[in-house]
């Protein structure tokens, strides 16, 4: 790949102008742990909106896109088209309540929800669980897209991808704080966004190609276009569609689409100025995310079908690549090594910004379980601010250390996708009920954690080397029913055995939050003088619907106009615009 000296200077000034923002912000971060992980509750719904969808916008979000595509079509975009129900359900339901707790991380909940060591020991818990070993887990797929986007591009070894991806964004994250990452993310995310539109612009328009209709209707890629999959065929609407939609959303647990919120959503939530900018930046994240951004890595990903339509022909073309590191998702880098000069710089800074956007984000949210999850409220409760930054920083690079040395172990995007969503199944619920039902105790999330990971251990490792246990593999769907089903039940059996949180903690609770009464009703009969607030929870998930629709209809409009279905594209538009409108004219009553 021709990389210039203009593709350089593109590069190094994007890596210079990150820095400069980490250097800008660094004294205000350093005055406090709120301020370094919270920036002082005042951010307003744009610039959080906008770092969430830059956060999502990871390198190894077009490869993962590519995967699904080459090996499912569009339709196969569902396993994470599905998941914009949970965020409009976050949108409309759970945002305000997020910014009325007032906690510091969403870990910091369990001990305003729930009460004694059973609270005690899940905050402890999941600040490693999550904040470490989940984490780096994810900032190590994150890594593995780095690596592949660096061997093919520039033909760079694993470790000196990693070195130079992780420095930068070390020195940036850890001086400052959220809010410069807030800040980086923001300029990050317009060169992510120029980067993909202007790679898919020039790379339909390749010779190989040759424009948008001979793409659409090559061989390769003809059977690929459908926005839903074959209906005749359960072994593809099953786990391309139906499984998605019905269980996945609201079922599983999966960084940055939390059933109820959580992870760095939540942090976001908490750092914004009131619970109108919580729910703006939710909803601005969830439209851009899913109707804005995923047609360019959509039509990368078919024009790969086209010049590389098997691995083979990926690793001819670079022999370069180490074997473990070969796959489908490897494609959508492969692609963009067509670009031309000057494009490609802004294109190799795109991705650069998607990699270290993400990472700083799983950064400083990971140190902030670290330190105020683990380190101040078990280990050193009269730490000093300026210890509790200090301890923040190191986490941070250590944090990184980890994940890159697991990155060089992985190979598929996609691997780790399934891993990830196999792992948090059947807890889900629990997210979405703890705030509406008293009943849920502190017992309850310890034994769903516990069964889904044991199930999840059984499913990926003793399963598949076990005969007669086997799932055929056209059939691996049926995994996410019966984990979903074993964990749901075990951790029901759990709460109505156990007692239930005493009535001075339930209503600590429900005084600070205000969630809808119905299910605190049996609780607050008990004390004829405390207020039941009715709420509009029947509205807000009208409104989720609405949402959902409107902005899947925004995502379908887009794919019909770009297919050449016009009369569809202006419907599907429309539907778009009305559900939009019922949303602003509802806004007010929102908070």
């Amino acid at each position: 790949m021709n990389v210039t000296s203009i593709d350089w200077a593109i590069i190094a000034a994007f890596f210079v102008i990150s820095l400069l923002i980490g250097l800008y912000t660094s004294k205000q971060a350093g005055s406090s742990a709120k301020e370094f992980f919270l920036s002082g509750r005042n951010m307003p719904w744009w610039l959080l909106g906008v770092s969430m969808v830059a956060t999502t916008f990871s390198a190894d979000t077009p490869n993962l896109v590519t995967d699904i595509v080459r090996k499912n079509g569009v339709a196969g975009n569902w396993a994470w088209w599905a998941f914009l129900l949970t965020g409009m359900l976050t949108v409309f339901v759970y945002a305000k309540l997020w910014r009325r707790s007032e906690v510091t991380t969403d870990l910091e909940f369990y001990e305003l929800r729930y009460s004694g060591k059973g609270a005690a020991f899940l905050r402890a818990f999941r600040a490693i669980y999550l904040g470490v070993f989940f984490n780096v887990v994810i900032m190590a797929t994150v890594s593995l897209a780095a690596i592949k986007i660096g061997g093919v591009m520039l033909g760079l070894s694993p470790i000196q991808t990693l070195l130079i991806a992780s420095i930068v964004t070390v020195v940036y994250s850890s001086l400052g704080g959220l809010k410069g990452v807030l800040l980086t993310d923001f300029f990050q995310f317009f060169i992510a966004m120029i980067g993909s539109f202007g790679a898919a612009y020039f790379i339909i328009d390749l010779p190989e190609i040759g424009s948008l209709n001979n793409l659409l209707t090559h061989e390769n890629v003809a059977g690929k276009l459908d926005f839903l999959p074959d209906f005749s065929d359960p072994n593809a609407y099953i786990p391309l569609f139906l499984m998605p939609i019905a269980i996945q959303w609201w079922a599983t647990w999966y960084p940055g689409a939390e059933p109820g919120g959580g992870g760095y959503i939540a942090q976001r939530m908490l750092s914004a100025k009131d619970e109108k900018h919580a729910i703006g930046a939710t909803l601005f994240f969830n439209i851009a995310h899913y109707a804005m951004r995923p047609w360019p890595w959509i039509l990368i990903a078919l024009s790969s079908l086209i010049i590389f339509p098997n691995i083979s022909d990926l690793q001819t073309a670079f022999p370069n690549i180490p074997v473990d590191k070969l796959g489908d998702d490897l494609a959508y880098s492969a692609m963009l090594t067509f670009l031309p000069t000057g494009l490609i710089g802004i294109v190799l800074a795109s991705l650069i910004a998607a990699v270290m956007s993400t990472l700083s984000t799983h950064l400083n949210w990971g140190s902030s379980y670290i330190v105020n999850d683990f380190y101040l409220r078990f280990l050193k409760p009269e730490a000093s601010d300026k210890e509790l930054v200090a301890v923040g920083r190191i986490s941070t690079v250590l944090l990184m250390v980890f994940s890159a040395t697991l990155a060089l172990a992985l190979s598929s995007a996609l691997d780790a996708f399934n891993i990830l969503l196999q792992i948090g199944a059947g807890t889900g619920l629990i997210f979405i009920l703890r705030w509406f039902w008293w009943r849920i105790n502190a017992y309850t999330e310890i034994s769903a954690m516990a069964i889904s990971f044991v199930v999840a251990i059984f499913f990926e490792v003793i399963n598949p080397k076990v005969e007669w246990i086997m799932i055929p593999e056209n059939q691996a769907y049926l995994k996410l029913i019966y984990s979903v089903s074993i964990t749901t039940v075990g951790w029901l059996i759990v709460t109505f055995m156990t007692a239930p949180e005493k009535d001075e903690v339930l209503l600590s609770f429900y005084r600070k939050v205000t969630p809808a009464a119905l299910g605190w009703k049996k609780v607050l009969d008990r004390y004829p003088a405390e207020k039941q607030v009715i709420g509009q929870l029947p509205k807000e998930i009208g409104l989720m619907m609405i949402g959902s629709v409107m902005i899947y209809a925004a995502l379908f409009s887009t794919g019909f106009f770009i297919y050449g279905n016009m009369m569809a594209g202006f419907i599907a538009g429309a539907i778009a615009v009305i559900g939009g409108i019922v949303i602003i004219l509802s806004w007010k009553k929102l908070s």
